[in-house]
């Protein structure tokens, strides 16, 4: 059965009139005709090029909670009471499509409020991903990179939530990577590396919820194999929270089998340990 959602502004128009900012239909988002409304404050600027920056603000927060980015819009129409403000936006409009090249629909017509100098809307298709189409890995460094590398794990890993000085202790003994769709943070993974030669070495790949089932985790995890054979790894083993099943179905789907279910001294959630089936890396 197709999944289908709906993701909310907080735009007052949302509620009076009955509709949703974005709507995701299995892996096609819709989102709606966005005005340069600022929704936290419910003000708008009276410059047509700052609308239009506006508008685009908030359809990409939209396409945030829905699972993907700009680079996913595959269509996108723009509405406009006077024509010549068109050519204005359009650095503005090129900085987030020029690469993308959706396809694209002008037209002049009133709006709903007198205020509104532009609309946007966009329609997107939540694809599969990989390395040098759409996404990007690479080796955590420097503070930013530490620091969105602990939001992702904490976002999937609630029940043991790191601190700062947690997570730089890791930086410095595992191997770290954080994975953007464009300049989106949507996924991290760390390499523990075997405590002695020809030990095994854990490998764990996270994905924040919306952007599960595009491949993202499994580029991840595929790169966090390849370090362990690096490393030497005679077995490959991954821990994850009981509470995230998509992770436990991942690595099941890989050949993981459970060895242990535990609690943390302190904490309340459970954890589960497994093992690639066959006790080697592959």
């Amino acid at each position: 059965m197709t999944q289908r959602r709906v993701v909310l502004s907080g735009s007052v128009f949302e509620e009076r009139i009955g509709y949703a900012r974005a709507v995701v239909d299995g892996d096609r988002v819709h989102v709606s005709g966005t005005t340069g409304f600022d929704y936290a404050q419910m003000s708008i600027s009276e410059d047509v090029v700052e609308q239009a920056e506006q508008c685009l603000r908030n359809i990409g927060a939209a396409l945030a909670e829905a699972g993907c980015t700009f680079r996913d819009v595959v269509r996108v129409r723009y509405l406009l009471p006077e024509r010549e403000d068109f050519e204005p936006c359009w650095p503005v409009l090129r900085r987030c499509f020029g690469e993308v090249r959706p396809a694209a629909t002008m037209m002049v017509c009133g709006l709903a409020d007198p205020r509104m100098k532009i609309e946007i809307e966009v329609d997107a298709r939540r694809g599969a991903v990989s390395e040098g189409a759409g996404l990007r890995v690479g080796a955590v460094a420097g503070d930013r990179m530490l620091e969105e590398w602990r939001q992702v794990r904490n976002a999937v890993a609630p029940p043991a939530a790191m601190s700062r000085e947690e997570a730089r202790e890791r930086g410095e003994r595992y191997r770290l990577e954080n994975a953007y769709l464009g300049d989106v943070l949507v996924g991290c993974s760390t390499v523990r590396p075997p405590r002695e030669e020809g030990g095994e070495a854990t490998v764990i790949a996270r994905v924040l919820p919306a952007y599960r089932g595009r491949g993202i985790g499994t580029a991840l995890y595929e790169r966090a194999l390849g370090h362990a054979r690096v490393l030497g790894a005679g077995g490959i083993g991954t821990c994850v929270p009981a509470v995230d099943e998509d992770g436990l179905r991942f690595a099941r789907a890989r050949g993981f089998v459970e060895t242990e279910r535990y609690t943390l001294d302190g904490e309340d959630g459970v954890w589960v340990d497994l093992r690639l089936a066959d006790g080697t890396a592959p």
